[in-house]
């Protein structure tokens, strides 16, 4: 299928993890869970971290699956109206079509009745293209006004007719490949979940519970970094109202990383921002579903799509699109309403709030929640976004 994978944003980038190759990951898995469940005392088994990150990939790449579903469903529901558009047209086209076709008929029915041999008019309605018709230059001199005024009739019809006809069958051709691609997408995004389940429903609960640790030590770690985020970002503003204060202003984007390139959101910004924010958190406790926009429950660019519609800012559907739907700015001048986006591909946002957290839809199986924007590491930050 082919990519839909977008040029990066320009602006700070903060570099990303890789993730393994799509089409061996899979196999990997079968592997692993063959290890961890059946090998034998003694036996070099893989670590709990290994696992870990193997269910992780597996998430990711179920989710990359689902921005390619997301696309493919948006882009298939547009070829869908423009489908029925055009055979509406098409429709009118052609009773316009037979409408013309009898007004011929009725002059060469005339002419026959007057005993004129071949009708001239009879001519064009034999005529299987318009050149047919204009090829016959001879006929059309022989003819009163009122009967070139409904070859011209015709001739206009039978064209468009056509044109619209071509055009309805190319799109229809187009809406099999979009269906193709979703159904595509479909299918690579419950393979991956069914893969990770499987490995998951091989752990037996001492293991679990281990796992459960390593994730806890995991989310400390992400606290802590965003504490010292919220603590930088703290000390910027300081910096900037103690530069307003004295008469300086010209040092709005100063702090920790001494930027001067991206000044603080303004204060309409912030507003919007409220609004977004404020529609996200009552998303909260909400359910993951991969393709999810609402209102019952969320994928990751269907929560932040669904946020800034609130607050009167419409984005793209997918985070492909997303990540290039406003201004990137270092992490440590994200503001609150700005889109975090994650991983080399660009397959997962979330919405800052502010103190290095964000709202976001992590994956499924879980809830719309709170979390650090460091929540995989700060490795998986791709670029913070601000959409308005």
């Amino acid at each position: 299928m082919a990519s839909h994978r977008k040029s990066r944003t320009p602006g700070t980038r903060v570099a990303g993890i890789r993730t393994p190759a799509l089409a061996t990951a899979a196999l990997t898995s079968v592997a692993l869970l063959s290890q961890t469940a059946e090998a034998a005392p003694g036996e070099d088994r893989p670590s709990l971290e290994e696992v870990e990150k193997k269910v992780g990939d597996l998430y990711r790449q179920a989710e990359s699956a689902t921005e390619k579903y997301n696309a493919a469903k948006e882009k298939t529901g547009k070829q869908r109206k423009r489908v029925d558009t055009l055979l509406d047209d098409v429709a009118k086209r052609t009773q316009k079509l037979n409408e013309a076709r009898s007004e011929l008929g009725s002059y060469a029915a005339a002419q026959y009745r007057t005993g004129a041999g071949m009708p001239d008019t009879a001519t064009f309605l034999l005529a299987e293209t318009p050149q047919d018709i204009f090829d016959q230059r001879q006929v059309l001199d022989r003819m009163t006004g009122r009967q070139k005024a409904a070859v011209d009739d015709y001739v206009t019809q039978q064209t468009e007719t056509m044109k619209k006809r071509q055009e309805a069958t190319e799109s229809l051709r187009t809406l099999t490949e979009t269906q193709g691609d979703l159904k595509t997408a479909k299918a690579t995004v419950q393979k991956k979940l069914a893969d990770a389940r499987e490995l998951l429903s091989k752990l037996t609960a001492e293991e679990k519970a281990r796992l459960a640790a390593i994730e806890k030590r995991k989310q400390e770690e992400a606290a802590r970094k965003a504490a010292e985020l919220a603590r930088q970002q703290a000390e910027q503003e300081q910096a900037r109202e103690e530069a307003a204060q004295q008469g300086g202003g010209a040092s709005e984007g100063s702090g920790s990383t001494g930027s001067t390139e991206t000044p603080p959101a303004d204060s309409s910004y912030g507003t919007k921002a409220e609004k977004a924010i404020g529609f996200a958190r009552a998303q909260i406790g909400k359910p993951y579903v991969w393709g999810a926009t609402g209102p019952g429950s969320y994928d990751c660019s269907g929560l932040t799509q669904a946020a800034w519609k609130a607050a009167g800012v419409s984005l793209p559907r997918t985070t492909y699109d997303q990540v290039n739907a406003g201004t990137t700015v270092p992490v440590s001048q994200a503001q609150p309403g700005d889109l975090v986006f994650f991983y080399d591909d660009v397959t997962h946002v979330g919405i800052y709030i502010g103190n290095g957290m964000m709202i976001h839809a992590p994956k499924p199986g879980t809830y719309v929640r709170e979390e650090s924007i460091y929540y995989d590491g700060d490795s998986a930050i791709h670029s913070i976004v601000r959409p308005a």
